[in-house]
């Protein structure tokens, strides 16, 4: 994830982003009397399309896991954030000075010092108690059961907690009822559960302390029963759902610049992040003040979303793990602290043990961990990311030590290195050159540019070297100009030049072989950087075109590209026309993918060569809009979707119009 664009990226980039594009492209004189001749030959490969070619990179910002994917409701649950109570208000008609203290055992309790104490005397219902907000609020469900948990100790007599959910308008929209009585020094959970009366969108929790005597409490917890798989304090079920639906080849995960921290001391630490969830200490998010213009003072990581739940989510939907690991530089846009070479020991030690995590055998240590978490089985780790958009000589130093050691003990796992943030220019020549020299698996480039600069480069790695390193396009989104922050940059001009980027990527696939979109989420009330991928609120999902493009790819990538050209060449921009092609072999199907980034329709003969057609019918798939500046709306059903139709075949001059604008998919069996 690039950072400050206006403020930090040097001349080249900003110019390119700044690039005035109110259509999709200058509207070209063509029209229907001009007919495009596209050959499609399955006799001429370019290579396999790798079952990893389209994913997802997923990052803590915008309130991507707390308050997002992770579905707890409770804001600072366990009273550790800078400012202990924030989140949190005392009320009751006996509230006093003395009722609750914040005690601090950081001796006795490292991860976790902070806690409450609370001294009630004849407490009724209305007398002492304390609300949560949430994150932006609390979304609610009508009928929805949710979980509340707490921990407590050091009870000197019974107490009872009477817990209701109120909606905006102070509302009481469901209750419960939970009673302490076990006594003693060491630390006890309690639960119930509760269903909710209506639906909320910005609701709270309200505890009431019933009884006398004191108590210390903590993890003051809160989830709906709807959960992904019904795991207890697991996730939120319609954000993995659309990440499921994506059918995504790989997970790369936490992030982006989560991984570098500010300095080294927030960089993201992975064995800190496993483990009993109320044992993970909390961070900062490194998002939290980044952006003062889009504050985030309440956002911190509670890593309830840890390496252990990254890795049981990738599984879930059935994608290839990929880790991202601090290479001891912090964030150049930041402090740029560096860890000396000679100390960087423990990080690479960090990547031995996390291999060992999610490989290891049951009798190691960190495969003995992963196993007592519920995963006895490993997780088939086979690729990482050594730092994140990290540049300079010192990155390809550390590389280096890297390389030379995870090679010697794990071959088996592929490395991931940076091209750094930008996608062209001094610094990004200076990794490529030395990557490249150094031999590695994969070389990570990002781009976020505005959508003229993604038709303009669709032809990108049409000349890149299949015998080097292979491509991850690791981040890449178009950022229309002159449009403001927020969801309204997520619109179709974006979107299908995106689309038409990809049929480069997707007709070089012999050497760019993974791509990911980001960023993935933006919460609707606490986003930092748009365009994102997907739009949340605290009830909804809401995919936008840029969503639907990604999908139409990774539903549709093949097994391998074959060639589609138009007088020879590829078709890459000619006339605002872009094409790629694959089989997929499993299913005997040849795959177009067609867009018109033009605002004329584009009519195109189809001739097809190299193939028995199995059917007198296709599948035709397409998106299309007359307005460049239309988006799903956050908050409504999106109009913006793929719309499909059957279509007759001929395989040869197979006459069909491109609507202007449009992205356009054609599904054709095939026989063997």
């Amino acid at each position: 994830m690039a950072r400050k664009i206006k403020r930090q990226l040097p001349s080249y980039f900003i110019a390119g982003v700044s690039l005035a594009c109110t259509t999709m492209l200058t509207c070209s004189t063509a029209s229907l009397a001009q007919v495009h001749a596209l050959q499609v030959d399955a006799s001429r490969s370019n290579g396999a399309v790798q079952p990893t070619m389209w994913g997802i990179f997923f990052e803590d910002i915008n309130l991507g896991a707390d308050g997002g994917i992770y579905a707890e409701v409770v804001k600072n649950r366990s009273f550790e954030f800078i400012k202990p109570l924030m989140g949190w208000d005392l009320n009751g008609k006996k509230l006093k000075e003395g009722s609750f203290l914040l005690i601090n055992e950081a001796k006795e309790r490292p991860n976790n010092p902070r806690f409450l104490q609370v001294s009630l005397s004849d407490a009724a219902a209305g007398d002492l108690g304390l609300v949560n907000e949430g994150f932006r609020g609390m979304g609610i469900k009508k009928d929805l059961a949710y979980d509340f948990s707490i921990q407590y100790r050091r009870l000197t007599n019974p107490i009872s907690l009477l817990l209701q959910l109120k909606n905006s308008s102070g509302k009481i929209i469901g209750s419960g009822q939970l009673t302490l009585n076990a006594t003693g020094d060491d630390w006890q959970q309690a639960s119930t559960s509760f269903r909710a009366t209506d639906t909320a969108a910005s609701g709270q929790l309200q505890i009431w302390l019933v009884g006398n005597g004191q108590v210390d409490l903590d993890q003051v917890s809160f989830f709906p029963g709807d959960t992904w798989k019904g795991r207890k304090g697991g996730l939120r079920a319609d954000m993995v759902q659309a990440l499921a639906d994506l059918k995504p080849g790989f997970i790369r995960f936490p992030g982006g610049c989560i991984v570098e921290g500010h300095e080294l001391s927030t960089r993201y630490q992975w064995k800190k992040t496993v483990g009993p969830v109320a044992n993970r200490p909390l961070s900062i998010n490194r998002w939290n003040n980044e952006f003062a213009e889009r504050a985030a003072p309440d956002y911190f990581q509670t890593f309830g979303l840890g390496f252990f739940e990254y890795f049981q989510l990738a599984e879930d939907i059935g994608a290839e793990p990929l880790p991202i690991l601090s290479c001891g530089m912090a964030c150049q846009f930041n402090s740029a602290e560096l860890v000396p070479l000679d100390e960087l020991e423990p990080y690479i030690q960090d990547a031995i043990d996390l291999i060992e995590f999610a490989n290891g055998d049951t009798q190691t240590k960190w495969g003995a961990l992963r196993a007592s978490m519920g995963h006895p089985a490993p997780f088939n780790l086979k690729m990482m990311g050594i730092g994140n958009e990290n540049w300079g000589p010192q990155y390809l130093e550390r590389v280096k030590v890297f390389a030379a050691r995870l090679k010697a003990q794990h071959p088996e796992v592929k490395l991931i290195t940076s091209a750094g943030p930008f996608s062209s220019g001094e610094m990004f020549d200076t990794l490529d050159k030395g990557l490249r020299a150094l031999q590695v698996d994969f070389i990570d480039e990002h781009y976020y540019m505005s959508p003229d600069w993604f038709l303009r480069h669709a032809n990108r790695y049409d000349h890149y070297d299949r015998q080097g390193p292979k491509i991850f396009a690791g981040e890449y989104a178009a950022h229309p100009p002159k449009q403001p922050q927020g969801p309204l940059r997520n619109n179709w001009q974006a979107a299908l030049s995106e689309a038409a980027f990809m049929t480069g990527l997707e007709r070089n696939a012999a050497v760019v072989e993974m791509c990911s979109y980001a960023p993935l989420f933006a919460h609707i009330d606490g986003w930092q950087w748009s365009p994102d991928l997907i739009w949340v609120d605290n009830l909804n999902s809401y995919p936008t075109p840029n969503y639907y493009v990604q999908q139409l790819y990774s539903l549709n990538k093949g097994t391998k590209t074959i060639s589609i050209e138009e007088g020879g060449k590829a078709l890459s921009g000619q006339d605002s026309l872009y094409a790629s092609a694959v089989l997929d072999e499993k299913q005997s199907m040849l795959i177009i993918k067609l867009v018109n980034a033009d605002g004329v329709d584009k009519k195109t003969v189809l001739n097809l060569k190299g193939l028995r057609i199995k059917a007198k019918e296709a599948e035709r798939i397409d998106m299309k809009s007359t307005d460049p500046l239309a988006v799903n709306a956050v908050g409504a059903a999106p109009k913006l979707i793929p719309q499909k139709a059957s279509v007759a075949i001929k395989t040869s001059n197979w006459a069909m119009v491109l609507p202007a604008n449009s992205f356009t998919v054609l599904r054709i069996p095939y026989q063997k």
